[in-house]
């Protein structure tokens, strides 16, 4: 009792930014976390493989926020799995590629890297976009890491299937790079086309994370992409009509619509076919879409639309002087701001969508109680 007791103080302090939660369930439903996707979710892969497209990551300003570092996160600090990860008192989880022999991972490991896609590289060389791509650990490759790592995590597989019972997988957000390299080569109309392939991936890695013993996954959806500065700023348009009222483009808002639609039809065939899985829609468009919608009452004074770190423009997005390359600057405030970089979004951000996530409505059905609250 006395080592337990020891242990949630230790917690407490290290989680200083978090209020703990009453709750009668078990204080950590989750025993480790592993996670799937893009730079939404990155903590580190995409600068670990060289970051070759993007190396500014590598920098300041990037990691100002929290960490005073840059960390390989396309942010000013956290993302949402990070306060994930807090939420249910684990460690940050760790980059894959970054990980070395002999290392704890029995809480979790991160896959996701940036500017991966659902589909796999040879889709886009045919369709002529293989230079558009930052890289090729596209969805598969990732879960092919998760099965070579496996035989590190559990052994035997009741030791695997207890194990993967008190896990979370994060499957995503994944798949909005697959049609941002189809809308920036200006294939807009090929958009829609996409989208059934890009549903397949997603649903077909889930199908084989259940059968490598997963019962806990939550599959977040797109962002309102009509609201990000990058949009906003390569199609921006002089018809008042293209616009909603809180000035984002509604034709790409309703793609990603039509995107989360279609994900959401899947995830019920899945949750038909595996009754034994919890398959959870992380609501990642509504829970952002409240702050594009009243961006003061979230804290975010300075506007959800236009971007803190950038280089000038209607959006402080500049394809020539983007985010930590020369020509930029970040702002003084980044919690004042929704948008990071014109593509990414802040710390701030992220942490309104984790909260959503976790507290409620976002998630469907709900996350497990977390046994500490998001501040």
């Amino acid at each position: 009792m006395k080592v337990y007791i020891l242990f949630i103080i230790i917690t407490s302090f290290a989680f200083g930014f978090l209020e703990k939660v009453d709750s009668k369930a078990s204080p950590h439903p989750f025993e480790a976390i592993f996670n799937f996707g893009d730079s939404l979710s990155d903590t580190g892969n995409f600068l670990a493989s060289g970051a070759i497209l993007f190396p500014v990551i590598g920098k300041l300003p990037y990691g100002e926020t929290f960490f005073k570092h840059a960390t390989g996160r396309c942010s000013d600090g956290r993302l949402v799995i990070d306060f994930i990860a807090e939420a249910y008192g684990l460690p940050y989880l760790p980059p894959y590629l970054n990980l070395t022999k002999g290392q704890n991972i029995h809480h979790g490991v991160n896959f996701a890297v940036a500017g991966a896609t659902a589909l796999d590289t040879e889709f886009f060389i045919k369709k002529g976009l293989g230079n558009f791509l930052w890289t090729k650990n596209s969805l598969n490759i990732q879960l092919g890491w998760f099965k070579n790592l496996k035989p590190s995590l559990c052994t035997t597989k009741q030791d695997c299937d207890n194990y993967f019972k008190r896990s979370l997988f994060l499957v995503g957000e994944i798949g909005g790079n697959d049609y941002n390299y189809a809308a920036f080569a200006g294939n807009i109309t090929q958009l829609q086309a996409n989208v059934p392939l890009v549903v397949e991936a997603i649903t077909k890695t889930i199908s084989e994370l259940i059968a490598e013993g997963a019962v806990e996954l939550l599959v977040p959806g797109n962002l309102p992409i009509g609201c990000s500065a990058l949009y906003l700023t390569l199609f921006r348009s002089r018809n008042v009509e293209d616009y909603d009222k809180n000035g984002c483009l509604k034709g790409f808002n309703g793609f990603a619509e039509y995107h989360n639609k279609q994900l959401n039809l899947a995830l019920e065939t899945l949750r038909q076919k595996n009754p034994h899985a919890r398959i959870m829609y992380g609501d990642y468009y509504h829970a952002a879409k409240r702050f594009f919608h009243a961006p003061g009452h979230h804290g975010f004074t300075s506007g959800a639309l236009r971007a803190c770190c950038g280089g000038g423009g209607p959006f402080n997005f500049n394809m020539s002087a983007r985010c930590g390359h020369i020509g930029s600057k970040a702002c003084a405030d980044p919690s004042t701001y929704a948008n990071w970089d014109g593509i990414h979004l802040t710390e701030a951000a992220y942490r309104h969508i984790a909260k959503g996530l976790i507290n409620g409505p976002f998630s469907n059905p709900p996350l497990k109680p977390s046994p500490f609250k998001i501040a």
